[in-house]
């Protein structure tokens, strides 16, 4: 299935789409790809932000984007991996039965099929700015991704199969 259909389909039932991938097989390029992928994404949906920032304050453009890239495509893939293998650990310690590699896949995946929900929040950031709709936003995006990734989760740890 498309990677566009998974998204959509994550919004209405993600314990079927992440046990979908799941019998994928363990395929750690798969989870990579999709991790660079939506860090490549949010990385995108901060362009609106960073321009405004740059107009309003004078400051180059450039160096802001350049912040930006390495921080989200470089930086954070990192910082993701070791999130995924605390997530991993909690788990275990409340008997959870999955692997490692199902952890990562749950974490990547919800953050993934939560992006399109951060490009909203880019675009409100970048053309309204602060305020309530900002706030609104990122608040759906958090509970979003929350509830992709706990669905994720809990069917890679505890769904027995």
């Amino acid at each position: 299935m498309p990677v566009t259909r998974d998204i959509v389909a994550t919004y209405r039932g993600p314990r079927r789409v992440m046990r979908r991938l799941l019998d994928m097989g363990q395929r750690e390029d798969r989870a990579l790809v999709m991790l660079i992928a939506a860090c490549v994404v949010v990385f995108v949906a901060q362009w609106p932000r960073l321009a405004r920032e740059a107009h309003l304050t004078g400051e180059a453009l450039n160096p802001l984007l350049g912040g930006a890239l390495l921080a989200w495509v470089f930086i954070a893939p990192l910082l993701l991996y070791a999130l995924a293998l605390l997530s991993h650990a909690i788990a275990k310690v409340f008997k959870g039965a999955g692997t490692a590699y199902g952890a990562r896949l749950a974490l990547f995946w919800a953050f993934l099929a939560a992006s399109p929900l951060i490009l909203l929040h880019g675009l409100v950031a970048g053309f309204i700015g602060p305020g309530a709709g900002l706030q609104l936003v990122g608040f759906v995006w958090f509970a979003a991704f929350g509830w992709f990734w706990l669905a994720g989760l809990i069917e890679a740890e505890w769904s027995g199969r």
